[in-house]
Formats: C-alpha cells, sequence, structure tokens
C-alpha cells in the first residue's frame, strides 16, 4: 500500500501531525489485537478534529471483518479497506472511492463490534508491485501464499484472508532478485503455512508439481546477494523430508524450524481441531533435528483453551521439558466469536490462563539458561542490525537461529564501529548471556 500510494505521487510520513491523510492498517485475530486497532483508529482520529488530516482510511483485517459496523461507529473514518482491496488504497486516499456517511460514535467500541459476512479475499501481490521497506533496509520479509484452508477451532484467519493461494516461483524469485540489488541481505518467506507452499498450484503435464517449498529454496538459493534466507510459519503436518533435505543442503537457507504446535495433549489438539498428537510431534522434532544438524526450533503454545484441565495442561508443561526448543512463546486463549470455539464454554478462569503461562515461560527460561551455557566459548556467525539503543559503543545482532522481532538476540561488544553496518555478516566469540539475549565478541576471521 505504501508503494501504490507513493507511485500514485505521495509523500509518506511517519509523522500524524504532518499528514494529510492517515491510514491505520489493523489486526482483528484477537481480542487485544482488535482493542489496540480501535484505539489507535480514535487516537488518530483527532487529528481530524485539531490537526491538519483531512482524511482518515482504515485498512486490514479489522477493516475486513467489520467494515460495516466500523463505518457506522467512527464517524471520522472516511474509507474501509479489507484485506482484499490493497489496490484501492491510492483512490481511498484522493477520496475518488465512495465516502462513508458519518452516523453516531457508539460508546464501548471493541465489545460492540459484530462481525458480517464478507466475499472472501482474493488478492495476491505480484513482483511488479511496487515497494517501500517498513523494515530496517537489511531484511525483507516476502510473502509467497496468501490464505488458509485450515478450520483450526481457534482461528478466523481463514475468514480475514481467504483459501490458501501460492504465489509462482518464477515470480518469487524476480522480488528476491529485486530486493537483493535493492541491498537487502536476508528473506524471511511468510504465509499462514509456509510448508503448504506450492501443493495449490497442481500437477502438470508430467504429472509433477507445480511449485514447491524446496524447489523454491534451491531456486532463492542461487540468488546473489542474499545472505540468509528464513522460514517463519511451518505447519508440523506439511515438514516433507525434501523440505529439510533442501534447508539443509543450502547454505544461505538457515537451519531454523518455526512451527506453532498450539499444544502437546492429544485431547487438547483434538478440540482445537489440529491435526497430529504429542507423541507425533516428538518424532517429528526428532526427524528435523536428524536431518537438519544444528537446527534452531521455535514454537508457540496457547494455554487456557476451553476445557484445559490441569492434567492436559500438565502434559503440554512435560513436552516443553522433554523437547527443550531453543525459542518458545506462549499465548492464552482468547474467545473469539466466529470460530468454532466460540460455541465451547470459555471455562478457565483469566487468572489460571496466567499463572499457567508463567509456568511454561519459567520452565523456557530454564532451558534456555542451561543452552546458554553450553555456548561460551562458541565461534558463530552474526548479522548486524545496528546500533543498540543501550549503549553507542555496543551494536545488536542476530545468529541464523534467532528472527528479528520475536526471538532474542546478540550484543556485540568490542567492535569497530567504522567498519559496521547493518547488514554485515561477521564472526564472533560468545563471551556471556544475558538471560534470553547473548554477548559476543567480534573476530576478525569474517567479515562480508
Amino acid at each position: 500500500m505504501m508503494g501504490l500510494s507513493q507511485q500514485g505521487g505521495h509523500t509518506l510520513t511517519s509523522d500524524p501531525a504532518d499528514a494529510d491523510v492517515l491510514v491505520v492498517n489493523t489486526c482483528a485475530f484477537i481480542d487485544k489485537a482488535k482493542e489496540e486497532s480501535v484505539n489507535t483508529i480514535l487516537e488518530l482520529a483527532e487529528f481530524k478534529k485539531h490537526g491538519n488530516c483531512k482524511r482518515l482510511v482504515v485498512t486490514g483485517c479489522l477493516g475486513e471483518r467489520y467494515r460495516d459496523e466500523l463505518r457506522q461507529q467512527i464517524p471520522e473514518i472516511d474509507a474501509v479497506l479489507g484485506t482484499g482491496d490493497v489496490p484501492e488504497i491510492v483512490g481511498a486516499i484522493e477520496g475518488s472511492r465512495r465516502s462513508i456517511i458519518p452516523l453516531k460514535l457508539v460508546a464501548g467500541q471493541a465489545q460492540s463490534l459484530k462481525p458480517k459476512a464478507q466475499s472472501l479475499p482474493t488478492y495476491l501481490y505480484d513482483a511488479d508491485s511496487p515497494r517501500v521497506f517498513a523494515t530496517p533496509r537489511h531484511f525483507a520479509y516476502v510473502k509467497v501464499a496468501e490464505g488458509c484452508d485450515y478450520k483450526c477451532s481457534f482461528c478466523i484467519i481463514p475468514q480475514l484472508r481467504g483459501h490458501y493461494r501460492s504465489r509462482p516461483v518464477e515470480q518469487i524469485v524476480q522480488e528476491a532478485r529485486a530486493l537483493a540489488a535493492r541491498g537487502i541481505r536476508e528473506l524471511i518467506l511468510i504465509s499462514q503455512d509456509t510448508t503448504f507452499y506450492g501443493r495449490d498450484l497442481g500437477k502438470d503435464a508430467l504429472n509433477a508439481p507445480r511449485a514447491s517449498l524446496p524447489d523454491l529454496l534451491r531456486e532463492l538459493n542461487q540468488v546473489e546477494g542474499i545472505e540468509w534466507i528464513r522460514l517463519l510459519y511451518l505447519y508440523p503436518t506439511t515438514i516433507s523430508d525434501d523440505m529439510l533435505d533442501a534447508m539443509a543442503e543450502c547454505e544461505k537457507v538457515c537451519k531454523y524450524i518455526d512451527l506453532p504446535l498450539q499444544h502437546a495433549s492429544d485431547a487438547v489438539l483434538r478440540r482445537m481441531k489440529r491435526p497430529g498428537t504429542g507423541k507425533g510431534y516428538e518424532r517429528l522434532l526428532e526427524r528435523i533435528r536428524a536431518r537438519v544438524p544444528g537446527v534452531s526450533l521455535r514454537t508457540t503454545f496457547i494455554v487456557g483453551f476451553p476445557g484445559e484441565t490441569q492434567a492436559e495442561f500438565d502434559e503440554l508443561l512435560d513436552f516443553v521439558r522433554q523437547v527443550g526448543f531453543d525459542h518458545l512463546g506462549v499465548f492464552t486463549y482468547s474467545h473469539e466469536e466466529g470460530t468454532t470455539a466460540y460455541d465451547l464454554a470459555d471455562d478457565v478462569p483469566a487468572a489460571v490462563k496466567t499463572r499457567r503461562r508463567n509456568k511454561v515461560m519459567a520452565e523456557q527460561k530454564r532451558i534456555v539458561a542451561r543452552a546458554q551455557k553450553s555456548r561460551l566459548g562458541a565461534t558463530v556467525r552474526v548479522m548486524v542490525d545496528g546500533p543498540s539503543p543501550e549503549h553507542e559503543l555496543v551494536w545488536r545482532g542476530r545468529l541464523a537461529g534467532q528472527a528479528p522481532d520475536i526471538d532474542p538476540v546478540v550484543y556485540l561488544t568490542d567492535t569497530d564501529t567504522e567498519s559496521l553496518r547493518p547488514g554485515t555478516v561477521l564472526d564472533a566469540e560468545i563471551v556471556g548471556a544475558r538471560e534470553y539475549d547473548l554477548v559476543a565478541r567480534p573476530t576478525a576471521a569474517r567479515l562480508v
């Protein structure tokens, strides 16, 4: 949307006080995200009353799910775009898209929003779509597919994003080359289920798949200028041996597996409508570690799902202790209307959900502390992200086993700040740890 806006002759600003038009991109996945989105809309609406702003545009998942309700309840909004309306952003900015008739503001915004049935989005961007970076200039997210065909009982993403649809391999490779030419060093491939990539594209005349994730990885591995290729959100039941082999073979593909398992109790997984079992997950993780030596494992879990007993939670806790993930996040269950789980009683008290989350994270902290000690003295490759906000002489970077924003970082001490820049890859010796984060000292062995 930023690329289309700029291509349309508009100037971007991050200061809402300077803007003639304000665009709020929203999330509607869980209650807290909806609340944050609505609060941001209301906060920026004040600039229409007391500032330079002439138009307020709301985009994204909240717009997709509640477009009519937003129009009715927040009269300052001039246009609402859903997840499939990206090409209409310039018209929304300029006012050529039909404006909204202001109606009376209703108190209790987030709580009073009621979803309404909409046709499913079909939009999918391509390599020719203009792009403005919203991330640092050395890494970029590349969406390889859009939508989701799973029916997890706690999730509304299929309603917000539509059916799963993959981009062609050649389109993604074309985009990767263009990004490399702009200085990008790390590609982060994302979708709702990245390991399902290409399976919706069917087969060719020789009955061979038209595209697959292993094919894509091997093609991207040849793109000059790219140093790292990272995969996010790998669905556990679609991780193939061929994909793992491609990860092990391709030197640019980070040995990093992000697979949100959500739980380890068979009974809870059935209520979540998730394929797989706790024992099956254990076998999968053993297979991953065997085929991709040195792999870093990341997962997320949901605690407090309807009906979760203490015994079921204990199964999850035992699973965490046994597996020993490198990175782990825990969400407390959010009871979302529009999901099939909404018909179940949200019967785990909020305080219990929080205690269970804290217990898993305390166990993870102990697991990481033991792993950190074993790393002391090791030489590792680090991608530099930039100066640390804590100290001008300390820089911050990441290992191949650490994704930006969601994982811990590496603090680089004794650095030659004149030779460093974001995107630099260097060798460093691990000399210490700060809880989840590592401390390292660069060596002269490698600097690219």
